[in-house]
């Protein structure tokens, strides 16, 4: 079982989960309150963008730390690694 090493990349995926957490409950309240559907559903909307950000966040973090334990590049192949890794996750991100 791999975990999640990077300390302030865990931290990043823990406040996201965190502010969907908050998201969702805001959703509950809106619900309780009877608020109109359609608000209900922009809600929902941006809930399920905050946790697909998220994943991919997570997602990116953990191919990162897989990639730098097999490869073990020096540091001039890190910044090339982090760089592609940036970009694919934009590329990704903007897909989704």
């Amino acid at each position: 079982m791999t975990v999640l090493t990077d300390v302030a990349a865990r931290t990043d995926v823990l406040n996201r989960l965190r502010r969907a957490e908050g998201q969702i409950r805001g959703v509950q309240r809106m619900i309780e309150e009877g608020e109109s559907c359609l608000k209900i559903g922009q809600q929902f909307s941006a809930v399920r963008k905050a946790l697909d950000s998220t994943y991919l966040r997570m997602t990116m973090c953990f191919m990162e730390q897989e990639l730098g334990a097999c490869l073990k590049p020096d540091d001039s192949q890190k910044a090339g690694m982090e760089t592609m890794l940036k970009e694919m996750e934009t590329l990704l991100a903007r897909m989704g």
